[in-house]
C-alpha cells in the first residue's frame, strides 16, 4: 500500500514539475520573440527541416486519407443517403479533423523526435552548457526559432495534406465508386464554409507549437547518455501526441460551439 501512494505521489509530483517546466519554457521564449529577427536564420532553416522535409510523409498520409474517406463514406451511404453528398462529406471530415490531426500525428512524430533528440544529444555532451558559459541563451537561440517554424509550418502542411487528401477522395470516388467528378465537387461546394478553413488552420498551428514544446523540452531535460536521448525522444512523441488529442477537443469545443456555431 505505501509503495502504491508513493509511485502515486511521485508521478504527481513529476507531472507538475513538467508542468511547471514547459510553462516556464514557453513564457521565456513569449519574452523572447522581440529578439526573432536575430534569429531569422535558424528559424528559416527550421522551417525548411520541418517544411520541406516533411513533404513527402504528407503526401503519402493524405492521399490514403482522403481515399479512405470516400470509400467508408460511400458504404455508409448505399441506399440511403444521395452520393452527391459524398465530397461534402469527405471535405468536412478532411478539413476539421483528419487533415489536422492526423498530419499533426504523423509529422509531430517526426519534428518533436528530431528536436528532443538533437537537443538531447547537445544536453548530454554539454553544448547547452558550453553555451550559458558563453552567454549565449539556448532558449533565445534554439528554442525560439523551432517553435515558431513549427507554428507557421504546420498550418502549410494541413492545408497541403487537405487538398492532397480531398483530391484523393475525389479520385477514388471517380474510379471506384463511379461517382463523377462534377457530382463530387457539387457536394464539396454544397456545405463549404470558410470558417471550416480558418479552424483547421488555427488548430495546426496550436498543434505546431505543441510539437516544437514538447520536443524541445524533452530535449533539455535529457540526462544518461546514449540511453537518455533515445528515452527523451520517445517521451516527446508520446506526449506531444496526447496533448494533441486533449487539446483537439477543447480546440472544437471553442471553436465549435462558442466562435464558429451558426445555430439560431
Amino acid at each position: 500500500m505505501d509503495s502504491a501512494l508513493r509511485t502515486i505521489g511521485s508521478g504527481i509530483i513529476n507531472f507538475l514539475r513538467d508542468v511547471g517546466g514547459v510553462s516556464i519554457m514557453f513564457a521565456r521564449v513569449v519574452g523572447r520573440l522581440g529578439e526573432l529577427p536575430r534569429t531569422a536564420r535558424q528559424t528559416f532553416l527550421q522551417m525548411e527541416q520541418i517544411g520541406t522535409g516533411s513533404i513527402p510523409l504528407v503526401l503519402i498520409t493524405s492521399i490514403f486519407v482522403g481515399a479512405v474517406a470516400a470509400v467508408q463514406a460511400a458504404y455508409q451511404f448505399q441506399d440511403y443517403v444521395p452520393m452527391v453528398f459524398l465530397g461534402t462529406v469527405v471535405g468536412k471530415s478532411v478539413i476539421l479533423e483528419l487533415g489536422p490531426v492526423l498530419t499533426a500525428l504523423v509529422v509531430g512524430g517526426r519534428v518533436t523526435s528530431s528536436i528532443a533528440a538533437e537537443l538531447g544529444t547537445m544536453r548530454v555532451t554539454e553544448q547547452l552548457d558550453a553555451m550559458e558559459i558563453l552567454a549565449i541563451d539556448p532558449v533565445r537561440y534554439l528554442v525560439m526559432p523551432r517553435i515558431v517554424a513549427a507554428i507557421v509550418m504546420f498550418p502549410v502542411l494541413v492545408i497541403f495534406s487537405d487538398l492532397l487528401a480531398i483530391l484523393g477522395g475525389m479520385f477514388v470516388a471517380h474510379v471506384s465508386l463511379g461517382v463523377n467528378t462534377a457530382t463530387f465537387v457539387e457536394g464539396l461546394r454544397l456545405f463549404f464554409y470558410v470558417d471550416d478553413v480558418t479552424s483547421s488552420v488555427i488548430k495546426a498551428a496550436t498543434f505546431g507549437g505543441i510539437v516544437a514544446l514538447m520536443g524541445c523540452y524533452n530535449g533539455f531535460n535529457t540526462y544518461g547518455g546514449a540511453q537518455g536521448v533515445g528515452r527523451a525522444a520517445m517521451q516527446a512523441v508520446v506526449s506531444s501526441c496526447i496533448l494533441i488529442l486533449i487539446t483537439n477537443y477543447f480546440l472544437a469545443t471553442v471553436l465549435f460551439r462558442l466562435i464558429f456555431y451558426k445555430g439560431t
